[in-house]
This record gives C-alpha cells, sequence and structure tokens, in this order.
C-alpha cells in the first residue's frame, strides 16, 4: 500500500507572526533579519517584499537596495517558538509519526489514521484551517506517496494551498521538475548538470546509475532514484542530531589568519555552552571549522576527534584559512556526532569540493 505523506509549511513564517501580532504591517513589505550595517541576512519575508525580488539567505543590505521602503525586522524566537508548539500539536493530534525539518515545516505519515475518512486532502485542509484559526497564520501542505515528492508540492499552491500528487501521477510530475528541486542540489551542482546537458530530471534519466556515480559519486545514486520520483525514506518522528555549530559573519573582514585564531574562543566558548544544554548526552565523532572567504566562497576542514580542545579547532581553522589565503566575513565551528558517523544511503551525500554548496 502506498504511503500517505502530507508536508506542511507555513507560509513565510517569521514575517506572518509579526503580521499577526501587528495587524498594521500587513499589506506592507516586511523582511525578518539582521541588520544591514552588520552584514545581517533576510531570515524570512513577505509577499509583498518578494514582488520586489527580496528573498530569504539575501543580505539585509541588497534586500534594502531592491526594496528601499521594506521594513526589516530584528527576529523574536520567543514568539515562533510558541507559536511553533502549537502548530507541532495540532499536527500530533492527527498522528504520532511527525517529523519537524523546522519551526514551519513538518512531514506527517497518515497511511493508517482514519480521521476524515482516511483521506489525506482531507486532512490537511483540515490541519491549513485549524492552523489559520488557532495560530492565526496560513500554512500550505503536500500530499504524495514520498517525502521528496510531497514537499516538492507543497511549494506547488504558495501561499494558504494544497497541490496532491497521487501515486499514478509521480512519474510524470517529477520528470517535468527542474533538477535543482531535487534535495541536495544547489545552485553550484545544478549548474554543472546544466553544463552536462540536464535542465529536468526527465533529462537526467538518460543517465545511467554507473555514469552518476562516475560524475557526482555516492550522491549520484541519489540522483538516479530521485529523478524517478523514488524516496523510501520514513517519517521519523524521532530523528537523531546529526551535528551541532555555531557561526559568526563578522562586521568587518577578519583580514588574515592571526585575526581568525583571536576570533576562535569566543566562538568555541559559545559552542560550548551549546553542548552544555543540549538534553541527551552525545557523543562526538567529528569536529570541523567552517570559513567563508571575502569572496564568498567557503570551506570546511574537518578531522575525526571525540573530544576537541583548542589546539584541535585552532589546526583545522588554519588548515581551511590556507585553502584561499583571503580575509574572512564568516566563521563556524561545529561537531558531527556519532550516531550519524555511518550516512544513511538514502540521503544526499555529496557536496561540492569548495564547499560552496
Amino acid at each position: 500500500m502506498s504511503r500517505k505523506i502530507i508536508h506542511c509549511d507555513c507560509d513565510c513564517f517569521y514575517a506572518a507572526v509579526e503580521m499577526r501580532d501587528d495587524p498594521s504591517l500587513v499589506g506592507r513589505p516586511l523582511a525578518v533579519g539582521g541588520k544591514p550595517g552588520e552584514r545581517g541576512v533576510v531570515a524570512t519575508c513577505n509577499y509583498e517584499a518578494r514582488a520586489f525580488g527580496v528573498r530569504s539567505a539575501m543580505s539585509s543590505a541588497h534586500a534594502l537596495r531592491l526594496c528601499p521602503h521594506l521594513l526589516l525586522l530584528p527576529p523574536d524566537f520567543t514568539r515562533y517558538r510558541a507559536a511553533s508548539r502549537q502548530i507541532l500539536a495540532i499536527y500530533r493530534e492527527y498522528t504520532a509519526l511527525v517529523e519537524p525539518l523546522s519551526l514551519d515545516e513538518a512531514y506527517l505519515d497518515v497511511t493508517a489514521v482514519d480521521r476524515c475518512r482516511g483521506s489525506a486532502t482531507l486532512m490537511a485542509q483540515e490541519i491549513r484551517s485549524r492552523i489559520h484559526d488557532e495560530v492565526g497564520i496560513t500554512a500550505s501542505a503536500g500530499i504524495a506517496p514520498n517525502k521528496f515528492v510531497a514537499k516538492v508540492a507543497s511549494d506547488w499552491r504558495k501561499p494558504n494551498g494544497q497541490f496532491i500528487v497521487r501515486p499514478e501521477e509521480v512519474d510524470a510530475f517529477v520528470a517535468e521538475l527542474p533538477v535543482k528541486k531535487i534535495f541536495g542540489v544547489g545552485k553550484v551542482t545544478a549548474e554543472r548538470l546544466l553544463r552536462l546537458g540536464v535542465e529536468t530530471c526527465g533529462d537526467l534519466r538518460g543517465w545511467g546509475l554507473a555514469d552518476l556515480a562516475r560524475e557526482f559519486g555516492s550522491f549520484g545514486a541519489n540522483l538516479h532514484r530521485l529523478c524517478r520520483g523514488i524516496d523510501d525514506r520514513p517519517v521519523a518522528p524521532d530523528r537523531e542530531r546529526k551535528s551541532l555549530s555555531v557561526e559568526t559573519t563578522y562586521n568587518r573582514d577578519l583580514p588574515d589568519l592571526q585575526a581568525c585564531l583571536e576570533a576562535l574562543p569566543a566562538l568555541v566558548e559559545e559552542f560550548s555552552r551549546r553542548m552544555a544544554r543540549l538534553r541527551d548526552g552525545e557523543t562526538v565523532h567529528k569536529v570541523f571549522v567552517k570559513v567563508k572567504f571575502s569572496d564568498f566562497t567557503q570551506t570546511t576542514a574537518e578531522c575525526v576527534d571525540p573530544a576537541p580542545g583548542a589546539e584541535t579547532w585552532a589546526r583545522l581553522l588554519a588548515e581551511a584559512h590556507r585553502r584561499r589565503g583571503l580575509p574572512v566575513r564568516l566563521l563556524g565551528v561545529g561537531v558531527r556526532f556519532a550516531a550519524c558517523a555511518a550516512p544513511d544511503p538514502q540521503l544526499p551525500l555529496f557536496a561540492d569540493a569548495d564547499g560552496v554548496e
């Protein structure tokens, strides 16, 4: 029997909470993010702002150039988390198989649920209606036999809509998708595929598994499977934490390695505070340092070390910095946990060598 997977995703979540709490903001171009003078980025924006080309992950300075009258608000995660808890509580009234992806989106497996006469479409409609009535914001949903297609479908009728892809429709639906819709395919990989003559998932089906493995390594198997709409991953309500990290974007570029080394202790201290707050003890497998240079390229250096000290962090930082030797705009430190040392072959494993994805 095919699964019935719902992917629910709130519409411009942070901005929606702001507009809910201050109705005078409705209809105005609005973004939530960091200050432009501090190299802030847009976390999310409403649809009025998107009409000017403003997008998530865009620098706040660029967003203001596109939309000079953009209202830029700082994030208030206390209110966002409160709304998220309400939404998750609604999801869990329908099924115990809820896999949160972030504060505002989650997968729900409703295959065995009798509510709404067992109709995933009706359940999605009811859930979205309750989010609107009880939380005061809107959500969109995708319904499909697997997680990959459900997530793509949830974006099809945004905002405040839903789209269903039935089992017999999956093949044709996926064939028309741009390859950039495949999770794990970022800008660099999409451009690389385009150079190879691949623009859609249908184009990618012309490549054999061996050819994709030769060209993309272990990620080739993912491409081969997902371009055919095949995704057997279950909804995992108790997903293990894979990693923990912190990073800082500096107001002014750090000019050299010495300046980076001087900034490192404060970053490690913040990381240590977050590690101490984890509810369950996690076993560290690898540690890493991430560096983004002034030209926006980035790289990550990592090693196996269950108990990293100051020397490990400094050595990884030096290794990463040596790869470009440019001024640095962002530093990050983190760990990968032992439970995830053996990767799930169904998850994307490919990253471009320069780490720009």
